[in-house]
Formats: structure tokens, sequence, C-alpha cells
């Protein structure tokens, strides 16, 4: 008979590039025996897994097959107490729109002991691949991390404070409403802010568009960059280098 204490550890698994992933995290995926990962993170974590350990796919992409919520929670359980200790590894922080608390909540009212692993969120570390503060002195002293994926399919509607705001705006899962959020800025006499949309932020393959609010809709079509995709505005934004050779030289010589 199985002698494990049924235990469930949720693991940020950071933005991407698998060495993102921090130490505490490697050691409790060594101590796995049963692995569920998603979408956002990156399989060749798995390796630090024992040879033993069950591993599934639970990943949720939009617009794509994606296992329900409530499946993963019941496996989560399920798991549990059969194998042991489960690892949930999930891309970025699991407690930033990554539905970490509700499997939290639902492991512990079925009698698992339950461990969290903080990760390196993309809302930060994304922008800071491309050398993107979300803060800077005299720029931007506050930022906004908001969801593109609401429940009812709308923009959140947070999202007309922070478009108003001097701070650095943030959105995660949100390459689907891009022309909707540009067009909201617009409405507030704002769609001149540098912009920039990242693809892939800190892997390999990452792809990074810069320009501003009103022309980034067509800029991300030309280019054709998708999902996943990090949206950041703001005057941040024009430290980056490219912003600078194609905005701030563009006007110097216009004047």
């Amino acid at each position: 008979m199985r002698s494990a204490v049924p235990k469930l550890t949720l693991v940020g698994a950071g933005p991407g590039d698998a060495e993102l992933l921090t130490l505490k995290g490697v050691r409790v995926l060594e101590q796995a025996d049963a692995v569920l990962y998603d979408d956002l993170a990156n399989r060749s974590l798995l390796a630090y897994a024992p040879a033993h350990a069950h591993r599934y796919y639970v990943g949720k992409r939009a617009g794509q097959p994606s296992t329900p919520q409530t499946v993963i929670n019941e496996l989560i359980v399920e798991l549990a107490h059969e194998v042991g200790h489960v690892v949930r590894l999930k891309g970025g922080d699991s407690f930033v729109f990554g539905r970490g608390y509700e499997e939290i909540d639902y492991a512990r009212r079925h009698g698992l002991i339950c461990d969290i692993v903080p990760g390196i969120s993309s809302c930060i570390a994304v922008p800071a691949s491309q050398g993107i503060p979300v803060t800077s002195r005299g720029v931007s002293e506050s930022f906004w991390v908001i969801t593109g994926t609401t429940r009812s399919g709308e923009l959140s509607s947070d999202l007309p404070l922070a478009a108003q705001s001097n701070a650095t705006v943030v959105v995660l899962m949100g390459l689907s409403k891009l022309t909707e959020l540009c067009q909201l800025y617009r409405q507030f006499g704002r769609d001149h802010l540098p912009m920039a949309v990242i693809q892939n932020g800190t892997r390999p393959d990452e792809r990074c568009v810069v320009g501003q609010v009103w022309n980034m809709p067509q800029l991300v079509a030309e280019q054709g960059v998708g999902a996943p995709a990090v949206l950041i505005v703001g005057e941040v934004v024009a430290l980056h280098p490219a912003y600078v050779t194609e905005y701030a030289l563009g006007l110097m010589q216009a004047c």
C-alpha cells in the first residue's frame, strides 16, 4: 500500500526560459511522484522529475482544445491519493492569472497538504528581456498588470482606469483584444503612447514589435506576431533601442 502523504505543490515555472526556474522549484520537481504541466511551462523542466513520476499535460490555450479547470482540480486530488506528491508546474507565477489559488483551495478541501513555490512572472520578466523596465525613475513610478481575457470575454473594467493613468500597463493573454485595447486608448487621446508586443518572451524564438498604440495592430499583423504575447503600453517602452531608432530620431529630424 502507498505510504506517501497526499500533497500538492504549486511551482511557478517562470516565463519560458528553462533557466528562470528557481532552485526551490528544481528541488521540488526532484521529489515529485506526478507532474501536471501547463502549455506555457517549458517542457525541458520535466527532466528534473524522477523517472517514476507520472507526467500529464493539462494545458489551456485560447481558441484551442483545453483541459477544463474542473478536470485539473479533480486529477490533482486523484493522483495525490494514488501516488503521493503532485507537482503542478505552471507558467510564470501560479498566483498571477494562473488559477493557482483555485487549485490550492480545492486540494485543501479534499485533504491534501499544500505548498507554494513562487515563480518569476512574465509581467516583469518578459519586458525586462527586451530591456523595457516596467518602472524607471522619472518615467514611470508604478505599473498595472491586467488580464486580457475575462470570464465575460470583454476587456477588463480596470483598463479604462489604467489607460488614463501615467503608469505602465502590462496586459497578459490579451493579443486577441489588441485592436479593442488600442481603440480604448484612442478614446482617451492617448494613442501615441509607446507600445510593445512581445511573443514567446525569454525563449529562443522570442519576437518583439515596438511602435505606438495607433499603429500596433497593423505592425503585429504585418510581422505575423502571435500568442502567447505580453503587451506593454507606456513611456518606458520608449527606452527600447528600436523605439529610439524608429521614433525618437524621426521626431528629432522632423523638428
